[in-house]
Order: C-alpha cells, then structure tokens, then sequence
C-alpha cells in the first residue's frame, strides 16, 4: 500500500480530454437547427406566454451552440490544424458571435440562424478533413 504512494511518478500524455471520436460538429448544428426552428414557429405565433418561452429557449439553445464550439475550438482542434486551416480561429469567432448577444441569442433573425449553420457547416467540413488525416 505505501509502495503506491512513494512510487516514481509515470508521465503520460494525451491528445483530448476523453477518448477519440467524443468531438463532433452536429452538437452545435442540431442546436443551431433547433433554434432557426423556434425563430419560424414564434413568427408564426402571438401568445404571448409561448414567445417568451421560446425565446427562453433560444437563448439557452444559442449558449449551447457557443458551448460546443468552444469545446470544439479549445480541445479539439491544435497547432497543426490551424496551421493547415488559418481561417479556422476567424470562423470558430464569427461562428460563436452569430451565436451571441447581437446573433441568435439575441435576435429572432432567420437569417442570422442560416449564417450560423453555414459557419457549423464550414467548421464540419474542416473537422471532417482532420479526422480523415488521423
């Protein structure tokens, strides 16, 4: 028992956090997905009780698309990605602000919410590419 505790330490290294194949684009998409949705069914809709449930929702779903992005941006991708791919910091930024206060969170913009989708879809075409070079 002691014999653990004063054993020599053993360094190990790691690429991620958890196992491979846990990062993925579709997290941010579907709750992109989600949100244009909502933003349809609240032009569709003068209750006042559901649009403030929808927009309650909106907003928790765009922090969740920044969420994933963030996640994606901060633990996935490294050096050697954004060395083959230097639009990648410019696209995870404006991808996550389309995701913010003056984006989806805060706006019931459709367009915005198709300018978002097409960045996650910019982003997973890229993600895709790096995971076929492993």
């Amino acid at each position: 028992m002691f014999s653990r505790l004063f054993a020599a330490p053993v360094e190990v290294s790691a690429h991620c956090d958890l196992p491979c194949g846990v990062y993925d684009p579709a997290q941010a998409r579907l709750e992109a997905e989600s949100i244009k949705a909502i933003i349809a069914k609240v032009a569709d809709n003068d209750d006042a009780d559901f649009r403030v449930r929808a927009t309650i929702i909106k907003e928790q779903r765009s922090e969740l698309v920044k969420h994933h992005l963030w996640v994606l941006w901060t633990d996935y991708f490294k050096a050697p990605h954004f060395e083959k791919y230097p639009q990648l910091h410019t696209l995870f930024n404006e991808a996550t602000k389309l995701a913010g206060a003056t984006g989806t969170k805060g706006e019931f913009d459709a367009a915005k919410a198709d300018e978002l989708l097409a960045k996650i879809a910019e982003i997973d075409t890229i993600f895709w590419e790096t995971k076929k070079a492993a």
